[in-house]
C-alpha cells in the first residue's frame, strides 16, 4: 500500500475559506491524503469576528494556527508582517512535515507559506493562477506565488495561458474552472 500523502492547506481569511472548503472537504474524507489544515491572518483577528471557529464548527481539525502581528493597513506594516510570516511558516512547516503545500490566491500570508514551502523544498500547488487584479500587490504577489509552485489549478483557459506565459510547463496547468462555482 502507497503512504499517504501528508497534504497542508493555508487559509488566512473568510473569502478563501469559502472557495477552499469543498476541497478540504474532499481532501479530509479522502483515504488518499492526510490533510493539515494552518490557519493564520484575518482568521485569527478579534476585529475580523474569529472565523477561524467556521472551520472548527464545519467539523475540521486545525493543526495550526500563525498568529500575525498587522499593527495597521500601511505597506510598512504589511512587509513588516509578510517577514513575520515567512519566520512562522518556516517553523510550522517543521513541525508539521508537509509533503505538499495547497495554496489560493494573491494575499501577502499565502507569500510567506510559499516562499517558507520553496526554500524548504517542499512542492507547492496554486490555485487561482494566471489571474489579473487592480490593486498595489495583488497581482505581483500572485504571479511570484505561481513562479515558486509546482502544479496549477486555474479557473479558465486565459488564465492557464497565462501562467504558461510565464514560464510554467503546460503539463503541469490543469483548468479547473472556479472553485466558488461549488457554493
Amino acid at each position: 500500500m502507497d503512504t499517504l500523502k501528508n497534504l497542508c492547506i493555508v487559509t488566512g481569511t473568510r473569502a478563501d475559506y469559502g472557495l477552499l472548503h469543498f476541497l478540504i472537504k474532499s481532501l479530509y474524507d479522502s483515504k488518499d491524503f492526510l490533510l493539515k489544515i494552518v490557519v493564520t491572518g484575518a482568521h485569527l483577528s478579534k476585529d475580523h469576528g474569529f472565523t477561524y471557529k467556521e472551520i472548527l464548527k464545519d467539523g475540521f481539525k486545525i493543526d495550526k494556527k500563525v498568529f500575525l502581528n498587522l499593527r495597521e493597513d500601511s505597506d510598512y506594516s504589511i512587509a513588516q508582517t509578510t517577514g513575520e510570516a515567512l519566520i512562522k511558516f518556516t517553523k510550522t512547516f517543521k513541525d508539521l512535515k508537509p509533503d505538499i503545500l495547497v495554496v489560493l490566491g494573491d494575499r501577502f500570508e499565502m507569500l510567506s507559506a510559499s516562499i517558507a514551502a520553496l526554500f524548504i523544498k517542499i512542492p507547492i500547488a496554486h490555485i487561482h493562477g494566471g489571474e489579473t487584479s487592480e490593486g498595489a500587490y495583488d497581482e505581483a504577489i500572485r504571479h511570484s506565488i505561481t513562479k515558486m509552485s509546482w502544479w496549477h489549478f486555474v479557473a479558465t483557459e486565459d488564465y492557464k495561458k497565462r501562467v504558461v506565459q510565464l514560464g510554467e510547463n503546460s503539463d503541469r496547468v490543469y483548468n479547473v474552472g472556479g472553485l466558488g462555482i461549488e457554493s
